[in-house]
């Protein structure tokens, strides 16, 4: 195992264990990420921040494995993210939407560059349509 796969295992065991300290630690202070549903995100603090939005709206999220790769310096995983959405939920648009109750269950892939033991791009790849959808949230927003 290379140096790409222990971070973005660390990465993972953090995000399950809700260690808010140890995720922070795995990203380099300048990291970029992409997200399909913030955009952008540039620093540690603000993809740390993101990460975090999903604990509050999802206390009991989770990542269930598929695959795991590693060529070089990246590393790939891909599984499904599951929780039940229990708490207020944060739209790119500024808007909260309250719990649903409902359980998600949807398909990602996370690409991440290690450098110096550090991440310094994460792309975060996950259907928006399929998690609004299995909320329940579709409709709702289409009818704005």
């Amino acid at each position: 195992m290379g140096q790409a796969r222990e971070v973005m295992d660390r990465l993972t065991t953090a995000m399950d264990e809700k260690d808010k300290e140890t995720l922070a630690r795995c990203y380099a202070a300048n990291a970029v990420a992409d997200t399909p549903d913030e955009g952008e995100l540039t620093g540690r603090d603000a993809i740390t921040n993101y990460l975090f939005h999903f604990w509050e709206s999802m206390p009991d999220v989770r990542y269930e494995h598929g695959d795991s790769y590693e060529a070089g310096n990246v590393a790939v995983d891909e599984g499904f993210v599951i929780g039940t959405n229990t708490g207020p939920l944060s739209l790119p648009t500024g808007e909260t939407i309250p719990a649903t109750g409902k359980q998600v269950r949807v398909r990602s892939c996370d690409i991440a560059r290690v450098e110096g033991g550090e991440i310094t791009s994460h792309h975060f790849y996950f259907d928006q349509v399929e998690f609004l959808g299995q909320l329940g949230l579709m409709r709702e927003l289409t009818s704005h």
